[in-house]
Order: C-alpha cells, then structure tokens, then sequence
C-alpha cells in the first residue's frame, strides 16, 4: 500500500510568499552560477577554492551573511544565513549539497579507468548548449550547490518574514572516496567538519539525484580480498616446486563473490533501499615489471547497507559469504578485511520535513507522491541523520531524459545538467522553505 502524504494546509500569506519566492528565482542567474561552480575544480579533498568563491558569493547576495570554514590548507566548507528580526521564533533549516567532485580530471590519475579519454563531462570546463550545461560535476554535485544557493537568494530576496533561519550549507569530502594524494579525505569527512563546528540545524534537506523525497538512505562497507600465491618469473618453467598463482584463482573467485552480492542485494532490501554491491577493482602486480607474476592479488567490493544493519552485522555477513565461497573452493589461499565502513541513516517518514518535502513535491508533481523508486545510492545524508538531524533527501531526474549521447552511458563525470529538472527541484524545495520556516517551532514538533 502506497504512503500518503500528511496534508497541511497554506494560508493565505504563505500562498503569496511562495510566489514571491519563486519569482525572484532567476534561472539565467542559477545557470551562471552553475558555470562558474564548473570551472573551479574540487577533487575529494581539494574544495578550497570552490568553497572561498562560493562564501564570497553568498556574502555579496545575502547581505553579508556568507562564511568560509577553513578545515585544512587544502579543503574547507561554506554556508550562508537568511534570516530576519523574528528568526529565533522559527526552526533552523540546512539546504545542503557536497562540493566535490568524483574524478580528479587528470589523465594520468583517471585514465583509462574512465574510458579512453576525459570526455567533456568529466572535465572542470563548462560549456552550454542550450538549456544544458556540460563539465565535470555539472549535474552532480554541482547543479544542486547552485540550485540550493539560488532557493536561499530567492528567499532572501523576496524578504520573506521567516520565522526560522535559512542556512545554505556546503562542504568537501562528500564523495564516497578516500583520496591518499588528500590525507584520505571523503566518506563524508566534510560535512561532520560542517555540523561538529557549528552549524546546528533543527532540520536538513539534501539535495541529490532522483526526482523523488527519501527518508533514510543506505550506508556503505568496503572490503578488500587478499588472493596469495607466490612470487613468480615468467622465464621459469611452470613445474618450478611452490610455484603458485594469485591471478589464477583470483579469477575463480570473482565470479562467486559477486554471486554472493546478488543474493546479499536481495536479502538485506527493506522499505525504500537496495543495499546495491558491486566488485569495483581488481589490483596484481607491478606496472613496471611485467616480467613478475605477482603473490597478492586483491579484489576490491562495496556493499550498501541499509539503516536497520550494523556494520558489524555486515561484517558477519560477508565472512559468512567468503567462509562458504572458501568451503568450495579450499585450494585457494585468501583472506579478507573491510577498509571502510558508513553506516545508513533515517528519519521517520512521518517527521515534518519530510511531509513538508513531500507536499511540495506533489505541488510541483500534481498527483500524490506514493512511495519512492528504491535505491541504493549513499549521500552525506546517512551522516547528517546520524548526527541527529532530521533529513528528507529531494532530487531530479537523473539522467535527464532527454541527455544527448554519449553522456547517457554510465555516468561519467555526473556532468550534464538539465535546467527545467533543477527548476522543478526547486519549485518543491521553496515550498518546504516556506512551508517551514514561516511556522513556530510548536507547529513543527520542536
């Protein structure tokens, strides 16, 4: 049985100040700003630049309420306030979108694990072509910090006499990456900066893909499987004594490691998530010394979880998996460990800011909203949960439909943004703005 929405009606003045808001929404200042945001790069752990910009530009449209948080000399986070004389009446509310991007850009880190070249959309270039824009990030994350930016201006704008406090908030580190060339930075490691340093909101929305409103979102578990062998000389006879493979086996295996995904996939799914998995590397060797065989091979996997399951609970399955995987096959010589681990994070579905994104959905949308396409996507929503800030995740469609080739294959740079899609998003994000920062705190269960 579908969810339905909790209806709440708007006065008529919050009917007026909606439109307002959205009137000032200007969507040739929202694509200019997406193009600047495109060509400032910020790989994982090199936001700085991006995060200094984007301060100064919320400071020159806000009214001088625009912030940099250093967190080293390489990255930091920045946030924005609109606010007015009745703000403390009101709940704090966070628009909130990463600023990093997945690829470094570089061909010699990225290529050809990318693919042969850096296609358009996976290079911090913007280009335009008509109601598209193209460049690393574009779509995600960066048409969401433009688009959030834009909703806090409109509404700063239109002078809205909010009884709460907007906060626009963005940080580094978002991507699921854990860089080494950046002091291992990702996995969410901005945003706790963000919240653990100030920024205490009553509630969040995060922006991110799919056109649809989310209440939890999964976390996410890395292993690495260790395949041994010996080390090996191609020029020696293959009847040398000892002499043992890691490559061979490790080909063995993989096909049954991701047997065992599909069924941990679908044994773990719940309410709106699929714990998805993939096996994402594989890794043997030397790129110098080919004349060597190597005695490790590793196999590298991710597997989502949901908010109901520990890590320690994903742990046990997975040793549970390798133990029956090595019952099968015990010639093979291989162990395991997990390397990083995010646990899911939710929010009740009843909870106001996801009714109230809900609602502004189905404002936008015109039919009720139901219950979402499930998904396994993980976002610094999970974290910002866990940290215990209620959170409704809205998105728009990705990729849009009309997304001209190559860049609808895989998803590349996340870089083609679509203009309407974000203008949709948006329309459904004023509403839960106006929604809930025009209301007392005892209106929204605080």
């Amino acid at each position: 049985m579908a969810s339905v929405t909790r209806q709440v009606s708007f006065s008529a003045e919050q009917e007026r100040w909606y439109a307002a808001v959205r009137e000032r929404f200007s969507v040739e200042r929202l694509k200019r700003l997406l193009v600047d945001l495109v060509n400032i790069h910020s790989p994982t752990g090199a936001e700085r630049e991006l995060a200094e910009f984007l301060a100064g530009y919320l400071k020159r449209h806000l009214g001088g309420r625009g912030f940099y948080q250093p967190v080293s000399d390489l990255t930091g986070n920045c946030f924005g306030e609109v606010r007015s004389e009745r703000t403390v009446a009101g709940a704090r509310l966070m628009l909130y979108a990463p600023l990093d991007t997945h690829l470094d850009a570089a061909p010699e880190v990225d290529v050809p694990w990318v693919g042969p070249a850096l296609r358009p959309d996976m290079v911090p270039q913007a280009t335009v072509d008509g109601d598209f824009v193209i460049g690393l990030g574009a779509s995600n994350p960066k048409s969401m910090v433009a688009t959030l930016t834009e909703v806090a201006i409109a509404t700063y704008e239109a002078d809205v006499p909010l009884l709460g406090l907007l906060q626009p908030a963005f940080a580094g580190g978002g991507m699921s990456v854990n860089s080494p060339r950046r002091r291992h930075y990702g996995l969410g490691d901005g945003v706790y900066h963000l919240i653990s340093r100030g920024i205490g909101p009553d509630f969040a929305i995060v922006m991110k893909p799919i056109w649809a409103v989310y209440s939890e979102e999964p976390g996410l578990c890395w292993f690495r499987i260790m395949v041994h062998g010996t080390l090996a000389y191609a020029g020696s006879p293959r009847t040398v004594p000892g002499d043992r493979s890691s490559i061979l086996p490790a080909s063995v295996l993989i096909p049954e490691i991701d047997e065992w995904i599909k069924a941990y996939t679908a044994r773990n799914a719940a309410d709106t998530l699929v714990p998805e998995g993939k096996i994402t590397a594989v890794h043997a060797g030397w790129s110098d010394r080919f004349a060597y065989s190597s005695a490790t091979t590793e196999i590298y996997v991710d597997v989502r979880c949901t908010p109901a399951m520990t890590l320690g609970e994903v742990n046990a399955q997975f040793a549970a998996g390798m133990e029956a995987i090595r019952s099968r096959h015990p010639q093979i010589d291989f162990d395991w460990e997990m390397i990083a681990a995010l646990p899911g994070g939710a929010t009740d579905p009843e909870h106001w800011i996801v009714q109230s994104c809900r609602r502004g959905w189905e404002r936008v949308e015109g039919r009720p909203h139901g219950d979402p396409p499930r998904m396994g996507g993980r976002t610094d929503g999970a974290l910002i949960r866990r940290l215990g800030i209620p959170a409704a995740r809205i998105g728009f469609p990705w990729p849009a439909q009309n997304t001209p080739d190559p860049y609808k294959q895989g998803m590349g740079g996340m870089g083609v943004a679509y203009l309407p899609d974000l203008v949709k998003c948006a329309d459904a994000i004023i509403y839960a703005v106006v929604d809930t920062l025009t209301r007392p705190r005892s209106e929204l269960g605080l």
